[in-house]
């Protein structure tokens, strides 16, 4: 690999997020569940890709910049004049939790992977969205090759569709997926009347080697592939608003089982497979940090680890 190809490529929307907040103010964000994970991990030190799809219109120029000043270098096909760029409009309650309305397009290109890649991740809506969903799928096919795979469902019911029909594609994709990250939300949707647990035993059971449940104020829960089961209470306080805590979250897990050696390669995949609750838990814990940093912000924060030190 050479020194300009990112080890690490994220597979994802890139929007603008329209924020109306409860007092009545107003403002445009750079955001996309896949572009914020990568741009906190470029924050943190990864040097990481970014495939995604933005216009040539004023909108996709910001965008472009906002990743790249984070130290995202977006790949070959990522920008088209063929498209305005998608927007999320983001409605925030008086508890600072955020509803979305979204026009988004989503004609992915093949996606070009750098040879030799050590990490993947991909989630959201990009995964389930025609015609770019199957781009994703190959993408993350080849990564399994050389790297290890990340994923986050991060559902929108409004704009996925039923989810008799989500979820057979949730489960295909963790069941390609080393790391799987979702939100009490996420389970509650598309296993109704189950519980984290439940929910993480058949994910584990798909595949996924470690499973990962955040329960918002609750903190978060997680599995490692021999069962066991860990739960630790939640870092946050001072909350602007929640947009991208869950993104945050899963840059600052990558992160942490990346310089853990539990991502990043065929070697870090077996490792991954056997690690206990205990090899996994300073991850979760930056996860937490990372977290915890973005809600006390407006939009989609991603910390340094510098900050999170």
């Amino acid at each position: 690999m050479s020194a300009t190809e990112p080890s690490v490529v994220v597979v994802g929307e890139l929007l603008v997020d329209i924020v109306d907040r409860a007092d009545g103010t107003s403002a445009e964000f750079v955001g996309g569940s896949p572009a914020n994970v990568a741009a906190g991990l470029a924050r943190l030190g990864h040097d990481t890709g970014l495939a995604c799809l933005v216009g040539t219109d004023e909108r996709g120029r910001l965008c472009a910049e906002h990743v790249e000043a984070r130290g995202v270098h977006l790949l070959t096909g990522s920008v088209s004049p063929e498209h305005p760029t998608s927007t999320a409009h983001a409605t925030i309650d008086a508890h600072g939790a955020a509803s979305y309305v979204f026009d988004l397009h989503w004609d992915l290109p093949p996606v070009q992977l750098p040879e030799g890649l050590a990490h993947l991740h991909t989630g959201s809506i990009a995964t389930t969205l025609e015609p770019g969903e199957a781009e994703v799928t190959v993408a993350v096919r080849r990564a399994r090759e050389t790297g290890t795979v990340s994923y986050d469902p991060n559902v929108r019911p409004t704009i996925m569709g039923d989810v008799a029909q989500v979820r057979p594609r949730v489960e295909e994709l963790v069941g390609l997926a080393d790391l799987v990250k979702c939100s009490e939300d996420d389970v509650a949707w598309l296993y109704p009347g189950e519980t984290p647990t439940q929910v993480m035993d058949r994910w584990a059971g798909l595949g996924a080697s470690l499973v990962v449940v955040t329960l918002g104020g609750d903190g978060v829960t997680w599995r490692t592939a021999d069962g066991g089961e860990e739960t630790e209470a939640a870092r946050v306080k001072d909350v602007a608003d929640t947009v991208g805590a869950g993104d945050s979250f899963m840059a600052g897990l990558v992160s942490g089982l990346l310089d853990a050696g539990l991502l990043g390669g065929p070697d870090a995949r077996e490792r991954l497979r056997a690690a206990t609750l205990a090899d996994v838990a300073p991850a979760v814990d930056r996860a937490l940090a990372t977290s915890g940093l973005t809600v006390r912000h407006h939009g989609a924060y991603s910390p340094t680890r510098e900050e999170i030190a």
